[in-house]
Formats: C-alpha cells, structure tokens, sequence
C-alpha cells in the first residue's frame, strides 16, 4: 500500500493536506459505521446481506458492459471506420489500400502510450495479475483499474488488435466487488465472492448467458473453490447482470447460430476426434503465447516500444488475413452460418493464434477468450469440411462443427470444461448439442492438461512458480530458497571424535543435532542431542565409543536450490527439526543446517512483505 509522503509537497501545504486526508478519513468510517449500525438494527444476516450486494454488484457489471461494448464501437468508428473513409481502405480488396491494416494497431498502440507513462503498473495488469491478485494478495483492486483497463483494452480491440473483451469485463466487474467490498470493511473470503460476483456479471452480461457467466467466475477465477452460499451470491449477480445486457440489446444470444441436430450417432466419433484436435492445438496456443510473451519480455527496447511492435505485427497479419482483427464476433457468425471456405479457415487457425500472441503477449491490454472461441470456430469448420467430404451421408454441416468446436478450443485453453459446455447450450438453446460439447469439452481439456499443465491464463504464473491452486502458503514457501534462510556455518563433527571429546567441548546451544562428515569430507549421517542420553552416564563407552558409530545413517538432506515448500515436506517425515543442507556437486559437503522455526519465521516475514505491497 503507497503512502502519502508529506515532506516531498511544500511544507506549508502539509498541515492542510493532513487535516483533508483526516476529514476525509473520518467521512469514511462514519459513513461504515452507519451502514453496520444499519444492518445490525435490521437484522439482516452475513448470507441477506451478500445476496443483496450481489444484486448491486450484477447492475453495476451489466452497466459496465454496456459502456465497455459502447468504448470499443467508439474507438473502431474513430480509428477504422474513418480511417476507411479518408484512406480508401477495403479489407476484401487486393489492392495496395490493403496495407493501411498495418496503420490501426499502430494507431490504437500509440493512444495508449499516455496511459503506459502515467498508470504504468495498471497496463501491466493483465488476467494472470489479476487472478494472482483476487487468489493470494487479498483481493483488494484500485477502482482506477476499471477505466485504465476498458479504455486501453477498448482501444486494443477498436483498432484492430488480435484479443477479446472477456477477459477485460471480467477485471472491470471484479474490480466493482472489491471496491463495494473493500467499503463494506470485508476481507478474505467474503471479499473473494464479492469479486466473483462482478466478474460473472460482466461475462454474463456480455454473452447473454447467465449459467456461463457462473461457471467462468467459479471454474477460472475462483478455482472452484467455494461453497452452495457463495455459489448462490455469484447466480444472483450473473442474473441481474443479465437482466441489464438484455434490457439494453435485447433478449438476443451473442451469436446468431442456426438450429443444431445430430445427423447419426457415429457422429459423436468425429466429435470426440475433434475434441483431441481442440486439445492438442490449444496446448500448441497456450505455449506459442507464452513464448511471445517471453520473447517481448526479454526484447531490449523502450518498454513503449513493444506494444507498438505488437500492434505492427498484428497489422502485418491484418494485411493477409483481415478476418482476425478485433474480437472476430461477425466471422464466427459466418463460420458457423457455413459462410466460409475450408481453405480460408484452414488458414485462419495458425494466423488468429499468431495475431493473438503478438497482441497480447506484447502487453497490449485484451483477452484471450474470444481468440479461443474463433480459433475453436475455424478449427471445428476446417475439422467439418474434410468429415463432411469422407462421410457426407453420417455427418452435419461443418458449421455444426464450427459450433461444438468453439467450446472444445475455449475449454482446452482455459482448462475450464464447465464453462466451454454451458456457453455453448445457452448461445444454441439445443439440448441435442449437450452430449457432443460435453464429450469434446471432456476429451479436449484431458489432451491439453496432458500437454500443458495450465491453462492459459495461469501458464503465465505457473512459469514464475506461483501455483493458485496450491494456495497463498504453498505459493508463498515456493518462492523461497532453502540457502537463503538456512544456519550458513553450523557445527559439523568428524566421525572419529569420541562422545568425551564431544562432551567436553562447547556446542552450538542452536543446534539439537550435529552433521557427521566423513574422512573425505562428505555426509554420512547425523547426530542428535537425544542420541546421548543413552551413553553418558556410562563413562566406561565415553572414549570407547565414536560419533561415527552412533550416526544415524538414512536420514534425508536438503540441497540448498530446493524450495521451503519441499524443504518442509522432507521434514514432516521425519521425527527431527533440524536438517542438514549439502552440496550435491561438491561430494555431498554440509554447507548449512535449516530448522522448523527458520521455516516458520521466514513465511511470517514473506507474509508481512507481501501485505504491505498489496
């Protein structure tokens, strides 16, 4: 958390800048105060209380989704369309106005850069930092993110760029449930649903599909980690959200998709074939992105640079293939109209994944779940056209394909089967089509997870070691090496020396055991405190008996690269406290000793840091 540092304004502007932050302080708490005195006069238990901010909280998603949608019709009517009408540009004509495709990233790129100077850290918030965010740093998201994220996601969209508005409305609306939360005074899992709520009102709101805005929070954000009650919170907020995104554009699916039949029951064959396709392309996606995004990252220019370099890239894709810029919303529709040629899609699967990757993996601000479902759309009509052309009197259209495989690519990429499958159903309203999305969605997400680990909004985290799914804790001792908190000049005892000589000598009052070295100087066991109880009061064995022949020999050792997450692990098996850390290349030589509480204390102090950031 940044505080505000006085001594760097005027002096004489201090005293008047204290008294506004402590009015405006009192203000705050005040008006708390009255919203618990409120409640509490009513009566209104934890479980009333949550659906009522679900309530709020779905309105204000499907508000911002309206004024989200509303930014990137502006900014492609400002940037593509006029620049069209003064430039002569024809996306379907091979002419040389072709190559103003290269221009409206660029141009998109380049109105951001105010924002990339000014709201630096916000730009770099992507879906990965905020699924980071809402899982292990409590949660808490600046209401200015709502509009540094629309403006520049709608910008990256409106211009042209390779990515989609899911992901960005999802962030919009999550950070509304952590600004109402955040107000009420709520933390920790309460502040989670709340979070949950706003981002399954926004995806909700922007597909007209309730059940898949639910699944979307529970499967993606909130890892499926919670309970009936808060479940119920999240239904509540997706349907009002809803109720909103109708209100405004009518009671109409996002796409316009024709009615869907399952022609024999061999199809279900193709389908379950088009799921390994799905799966198998979408491990292909989720590493191609995360080598885009590592190839940015390390590239030595201006940091202003790169976005602009990513808006080019995808320009020179837009030049060849113009069905991939924006969300791709009106091609999907063609796709799965059977408007299209099978090599035009065919093509189109490489050069969306490749338009996609340098979008967003440049840092240009969008999401990746519409370039799923139009990479599934292409990938399920190129898959129709050569099923249809073997077993044309077995097989549907390959517009049906197209169908099923929007929600096979979407729940290979995102890991998340549920959400694939109760999209689907709601865009057809079909529950003829539920037994083949459900079998795609299945097989696809089982042949990407055998690939892939992560799906592609936590591959990203998962390279920096942050797992989510572990949890804050795992994470947190994950990041921390065994060598940076272990004992560094610990005792260590030479086989030969006798319990007198080791009684008669001053130990370490830090240690309760002692590594045992060898002649060469390697480990060869351990010896603890309690390993003398038995022997000396006998003082007949004190210079007859050595440490060598006391050592307890198979006990486990750290290797100082090793992690305190499997460092604790070890320990937990065994009956001691303390291990000893070697180095593996050098002979097994003791370089330290790490203990329990030095596990312990440095958690807390990582537990501490990372608050104060957050």
């Amino acid at each position: 958390m940044k505080r505000k540092i006085y001594r760097k304004q005027p002096l004489w502007t201090a005293p008047m800048v204290l008294i506004r932050d402590l009015h405006l302080l009192r203000r705050f708490v005040r008006i708390r105060q009255m919203v618990f005195s409120l409640l509490s006069r009513l009566r209104i238990s934890e479980n009333t209380l949550m659906a009522v901010l679900a309530v709020g909280i779905g309105l204000v998603a499907g508000l911002c989704n309206y004024a989200f949608r509303s930014c990137i019709d502006f900014f492609r009517w400002l940037i593509i369309d006029n620049g069209a009408e003064i430039t002569g540009y024809s996306p379907y004509a091979w002419d040389a106005s072709r190559l103003w495709a290269l221009a409206f990233p660029v141009t998109g790129a380049l109105l951001m850069l105010p924002l990339f100077i000014r709201y630096k850290e916000d730009m770099a918030f992507g879906f990965p930092r905020f699924l980071e965010t809402v899982n292990l740093r409590g949660g808490r998201l600046p209401l200015r993110l709502m509009f540094t994220r629309g403006i520049s996601s709608a910008l990256t969209i409106g211009s042209g760029g390779s990515a989609g508005q899911e992901g960005p409305i999802a962030q919009i609306g999550g950070t509304a449930g952590s600004v109402v939360g955040h107000l009420l005074g709520m933390s920790g899992e309460r502040l989670k649903v709340l979070i949950g709520c706003g981002v399954s009102g926004g995806v909700a709101a922007t597909f007209n599909a309730p059940l898949a805005g639910v699944f979307f929070a529970h499967e993606i954000v909130l890892l499926s980690t919670f309970e009936l009650s808060s479940f119920t919170s999240i239904v509540i907020s997706s349907g009002m959200a809803t109720v909103v995104s109708r209100a405004m554009y009518g009671d109409i699916p996002a796409f316009d998709v024709p009615a869907y039949q399952l022609v024999h029951p061999l199809e279900l064959l193709f389908y379950a074939l088009l799921g390994v396709v799905c799966g198998c392309l979408a491990a292909l996606f989720i590493t191609g992105y995360g080598k885009t995004r590592d190839f940015f990252g390390r590239l030595r220019v201006n940091p202003l640079g790169k976005p602009l370099l990513g808006g080019f890239l995808a320009g020179c894709v837009g030049v060849l293939l113009p069905q991939v810029q924006g969300n791709g919303y009106e091609f999907i529709e063609m796709a799965v109209g059977n408007d299209v040629g099978w090599l035009l899609v065919t093509l189109l699967i490489i050069g969306k994944m490749v338009a996609t990757c340098v979008t967003v993996g440049s840092g240009l601000p969008g999401g990746t779940f519409a370039p799923s479902l139009f990479i599934g759309s292409v990938t399920g009509m190129s898959f129709g056209f050569l099923a249809n052309l073997l077993f044309p009197l077995h097989t549907a259209t390959p517009g049906a394909y197209a169908l099923v495989g929007m929600g096979a690519f979407l729940a290979s990429v995102t890991h998340a089967p549920m959400t694939g499958i109760f999209l689907l159903f709601e865009m057809t309203g079909s529950y003829t089509v539920i037994v083949p999305i459900m079998l795609a969605c299945a097989i696809g997400t089982a042949v990407a997870r055998h690939f892939r680990k992560d799906g592609i909004d936590t591959a990203d985290l998962a390279a920096r070691g942050i797992d989510l799914r572990a949890g804050r804790e795992q994470t947190v001792l994950e990041r921390i090496r065994v060598q940076e908190v272990m004992m560094h000049d610990p005792e260590i005892l030479p086989e030969a020396m006798t319990i007198r000589q080791f009684l008669t000598n001053h130990h370490s009052p830090r240690q309760t055991i002692f590594p045992i070295i060898s002649e060469n100087g390697g480990l060869s066991g351990v010896v603890s405190l309690h390993d003398f109880l038995g022997v000396a009061f006998e003082p007949e064995l004190l210079d007859r008996i050595t440490l060598g022949e006391m050592t307890t020999i198979d006990i486990p050792s750290l290797a100082g690269n090793n992690s305190l997450a499997e460092a604790l692990i070890i320990i937990d098996g065994t009956t001691l406290d303390e291990l000893p850390v070697i180095n593996p290349g050098q002979r097994n030589r003791v370089i330290g000793l790490l203990t329990r509480s030095a596990i312990t204390a440095a958690y807390h102090r990582a537990m501490v840091a990372q608050s104060l950031t957050t």
